[in-house]
């Protein structure tokens, strides 16, 4: 085992190397454990186990100490067990009724993922003067964070919750400029977040906000494929199919052989022919009465 305090107070058994970096001591993370008593067959707790558990703030939403500490030990997608001492679990008294007083504790975890959140806590600790006093560069690395989280809670379906983090990184990046060059930067970082609002308003199957955003984007970058193809998509939606062929294949001229554009083009064409049947339906009905 792995003695990771020198005092033998948290040990560690590796189940499943992770891979990249560790997690930094100001991560917000997606972990799976579970806790036992003496043996591994006496749970007393278990967390992260459903469909979509939430990030949890290291310091703030896991506060055990010997959790904590093997959790700074470990890579994304690594699996281990932990054995806490009592000085560094639930002390000499325990935590009645569920923890004897002065046990030591067994803890299965597995690292899902984790974010790096120490520049978004600065950040939002500072006064609006003081945030817009900050370098550009800072900011910009706020607002990636920022849409990091939202493509956490994008693919974990939570579409709610990663189109506030979208537009939070949105307003962080609705700064005055100073030149054409800073601007610049900061329409390079909107452009993607605009993208990802589009498609998340798809999801959430608002295709008038899904359009709205795209057209935002394509007023960054007209020749954005994906920005047409969102547009397209959203038209399609509300049925819109003669501003939606023409998103679409102005999409289409810029990448012909893109499978995702073509396949759209194909249901545009096939909604558009159930559209008229039923057209011609309504009107044959309407003459014959």
């Amino acid at each position: 085992l792995q003695d990771l305090t020198g005092d033998g107070g948290v040990r560690k058994e590796q189940l499943r190397p992770g891979t990249g970096q560790l997690v930094p001591p100001s991560a917000s993370v997606a972990v799976k454990y579970s806790g036992y008593l003496e043996n591994w067959s006496n749970l007393f707790c278990s967390y992260g186990h459903g469909k979509y558990p939430k990030l949890m703030k290291l310091g703030k939403d896991i506060t055990l100490w010997g959790l904590e500490l093997g959790l700074l030990s470990m890579a994304r997608g690594e699996a281990a067990r932990f054995w806490f001492s009592p000085e560094y679990a639930y002390g000499r008294r325990g935590c009645p009724p569920c923890i004897p007083p002065d046990t030591t504790v067994l803890f299965h975890v597995e690292l899902l993922d984790f974010i790096d959140s120490e520049e978004c806590d600065l950040f939002f600790e500072l006064s609006d003067a003081q945030q817009d006093t900050l370098p550009l560069e800072k900011v910009l690395k706020v607002a990636a964070t920022e849409r990091e989280f939202g493509n956490y809670f994008f693919r974990k379906q939570n579409f709610r919750v990663a189109k506030h983090r979208y537009k939070r990184a949105l307003s962080i990046l609705a700064r005055s400029s100073s030149s054409e060059a800073e601007q610049s930067q900061i329409n390079t970082s909107k452009v993607p977040l605009l993208l990802n609002l589009s498609l998340t308003y798809l999801k959430l199957e608002c295709p008038k906000r899904a359009l709205k955003y795209g057209q935002e984007a394509l007023e960054m970058d007209q020749k954005n494929v994906k920005a047409l193809f969102r547009c397209g998509q959203a038209c399609l939606c509300m049925k819109e199919y003669s501003k939606s062929r023409d998103f679409l294949t102005r999409a289409q001229q810029i990448q012909p052989f893109n499978r995702d554009i073509n396949n759209e083009l194909k249901k545009l064409a096939r909604y558009y022919e159930e559209y008229v049947e039923v057209q011609k339906e309504m009107c044959c009905r309407m003459f014959a009465s």
